[in-house]
């Protein structure tokens, strides 16, 4: 039992990386945009964040540092998809390629740093219930703060004017400029909060998960966040759902090394990409299910003039 508390416990630890991060992506791609950059964003927040947690001690400013270097990085991206129109797909890859090597170079001199005692959160009373108490109740709160955000992220979307408009951007940004909406605008807002969240998830990688700075640390797990909002249809609560999943696969490789199971550690590696690779390979099976969820104007530049 408590070992299957534990693998619990870390799989939210560990989805809540994969939900920021694919919640931000999930804005970005309901305005129409898609940002393969989220690996180079992460990337350079978490240094951010990392840099900002040793040198004040605050988790708070790490966690803001990380958002707004997220959020700079998802700006200089807008600008050049949407206002200079160049392929959001080159750029995006470009933008990772970058972020890749700025955070590897920046955090040379971090790299034997290591954070103080890290604070421990539980909620009274609901932490000591056998089983769920430590694998629900003893988290950070910004485990629960995921889950938040893919709730307001719902509501904002389905049951807001704001979100109907992101929404109509993303579907038709031709028919909402014609409504007089400044469509270019709402992509760059979109972005920016987007690379935040991304930022946000980057930071909480360097700080509370592991906590501390390896070149490459985010491993992949930006292009999972990516392959998320697809697993998910370009809904909020599955993406959160899609998360947890890909974080438990994650955990796994670690608790069956840790029961001494006779598999190669490569093959445990594999576990989280093998298991996306799966996910999308079912989902592509059925193009009109896709076509029908997925905003038709996303990858698609936006010429207002035109």
């Amino acid at each position: 039992m408590d070992q299957l508390a534990l693998l619990l416990a870390a799989t939210l630890n560990a989805g809540t990386v994969l939900a920021i991060a694919g919640l931000g992506l999930l804005i970005n791609e309901r305005a129409g945009i898609i940002n393969l950059g989220a690996e180079g964003l992460m990337l350079v927040a978490a240094i951010a964040g990392f840099a900002t947690a040793v040198g004040t001690g605050s988790d708070v400013l790490a966690f803001a540092a990380g958002a707004a270097a997220g959020a700079a990085l998802a700006a200089v991206f807008g600008v050049l998809v949407i206002w200079l129109n160049t392929n959001q797909y080159a750029t995006g890859l470009a933008l990772s390629l970058f972020g890749t090597g700025f955070s590897a170079f920046v955090g040379i001199r971090y790299t034997q740093e290591r954070l103080g005692d890290r604070m421990k959160f539980e909620i009274p009373g609901l932490a000591d219930i056998p089983l769920v108490g430590p694998a629900l109740f003893k988290q950070h709160p910004l485990v629960y703060g995921a889950m938040l955000m893919a709730l307001a992220l719902a509501w904002f979307l389905y049951r807001s004017r704001a979100g109907l408009v992101l929404r109509a951007v993303g579907e038709s940004p031709e028919s909402a400029h014609a409504l007089g909406y400044p469509v270019r605008r709402i992509r760059l807002a979109a972005v920016v909060a987007g690379g935040a969240l991304c930022g946000v998830a980057g930071a909480y990688l360097s700080v509370v998960y592991t906590p501390l700075w390896v070149e490459g640390m985010v491993a992949g797990k930006g292009w999972i966040a990516l392959a998320l909002t697809t697993f998910a249809t370009w809904r909020p609560a599955r993406v959160l759902l899609g998360a947890y999943l890909f974080g438990g696969v994650t955990m796994l490789q670690f608790h069956l090394q840790g029961e001494g199971v006779e598999i190669a550690s490569q093959w445990l590696t594999m576990l989280p990409y093998v298991a996306t690779i799966v996910v999308l390979v079912l989902i592509s099976r059925n193009p009109t299910w896709i076509r029908v969820n997925m905003p038709a104007s996303l990858g698609k530049p936006f010429f207002p003039g035109s």
